[in-house]
């Protein structure tokens, strides 16, 4: 009995002939824009690279035009955000912020308060920290985020998860960590205010 070889497995392409998404060709939009900013290059040149950017079609196409400047960040890397509500609290959201891999929520006297619903986040998972302390911190995200809240202590405070396990592929997962001290700490979906507000000013913030 003759035994066949195996056909070969068709190679994958190169890094750089793979198609460029929506979100590619954005990120490289944005990085030309801050270059721009910095005056790395001048704004006929912005111009010639954004309309290239726009119409590539590949990665290749598109590293040739931030080859000659600086890598931006990872988001990775960026500080963790840090919010202490003190004696009048803090709050971040509803408007579009960066979402860095780590936030920190120290509830104070004030409270704090951390809204996502607006935000766009490319990570998959995002820490927050939260200490309720002695006012508590309440954390919303979109109605396709889901939250682990395994790894926090409830304390005195308690912790309250008004959220589903309806997760969207795609979105990131709010893994809660810290302690709900004495005020606790909520972490939920937006309510009937919160969505009314969304649906009549999508764009808002």
């Amino acid at each position: 009995m003759t035994v066949q070889p195996p056909e070969p497995s068709p190679r994958p392409a190169p890094s750089g002939a793979l198609r460029a998404s929506h979100d590619d060709r954005e990120a490289v939009v944005e990085q030309l824009r801050d270059a721009a900013a910095e005056g790395r290059i001048d704004f006929d040149e912005l111009d010639a690279r954004l309309e290239q950017a726009l119409t590539a079609k590949t990665h290749a196409e598109l590293a040739v035009l931030t080859a000659d400047l600086p890598s931006p960040p990872s988001v990775e890397d960026r500080p963790p955000l840090v919010l202490k509500g003190g004696l009048y609290g803090a709050s971040r959201g509803p408007g579009r912020w960066e979402v860095p891999g780590r936030v920190v929520a120290h509830g104070g006297v004030g409270g704090v308060r951390v809204d996502f619903t607006r935000v766009e986040c490319r990570l998959p998972e995002v820490v927050v920290e939260a200490y309720g302390e002695t006012s508590g911190v309440t954390i919303v995200i979109p109605d396709a985020w889901v939250a682990d809240t395994s790894g926090i202590d409830p304390g005195t405070g308690g912790l309250k998860d008004e959220t589903t396990s309806d997760r969207l592929p795609g979105t990131p997962l709010i893994r809660l960590t810290g302690s709900g001290g004495v005020g606790g700490v909520v972490i939920r979906h937006p309510n009937r205010r919160e969505r009314r507000k969304l649906h009549s000013n999508p764009t808002d913030g």
